[in-house]
């Protein structure tokens, strides 16, 4: 057996519903999201994986989630439209509330653009600072701090909650390393 082997059998077994709750947060679908955690997981261990314990093979196939689902959307993104036009039918999805996220903000979260709302969920739901943001979904820090904040403004008015405009929010991972 190979040395990455067992990271990702304890991977899979272990956390492979938080990995499935954050797709599912992304994508709005069930099925869509088990084919995300899929390639995700088939791109970060197909290569010569070194993950010195499951932690860090987490964290890395959650940032290949938020990869893949921006580039699927830059990808189909034209092509959806065209279909949408085309059938004058619009297809909704039904997204299964991620463990630990309350249904309203669930469906908040699903009506930001998908760039936004990949900024917000990795910033605040996996603690990614915002230059660990930027180096994964290809944007520059000042794209982040301005998508996250624009979704912020949005889920505060979705919400009925009001975010201090200078308040800095802090993910608890920075908090815990005080950065």
């Amino acid at each position: 057996m190979s040395r990455w082997e067992p990271v990702l059998e304890e991977l899979v077994r272990e956390r492979y519903p938080r990995l499935l709750s954050r797709a599912t947060l992304l994508t709005g679908s069930r099925h869509d999201a088990e084919d995300l955690v899929q390639e995700a997981l088939v791109a970060s261990f197909s290569g010569r994986a070194r993950f010195a314990s499951v932690a860090e093979a987490e964290a890395y196939v959650r940032r290949a989630i938020a990869s893949r689902f921006v580039d699927r959307v830059r990808s189909t993104a034209r092509e959806r439209a065209a279909r949408v036009r085309l059938a004058g039918l619009r297809a909704e999805t039904v997204a299964e509330p991620p463990t630990g996220l309350s249904a309203d903000l669930v469906r908040a979260l699903g009506v930001l653009p998908p760039r936004v709302r990949a900024c917000v969920a990795l910033r605040y739901l996996d603690d990614l600072s915002i230059h660990e943001t930027a180096v994964t979904l290809g944007l520059t820090d000042g794209a982040v701090k301005r998508y996250t904040t624009d979704g912020i403004a949005v889920l505060d008015a979705a919400l009925g909650t009001t975010t201090p405009r200078d308040l800095e929010i802090v993910p608890v991972r920075e908090v815990r390393h005080g950065a």
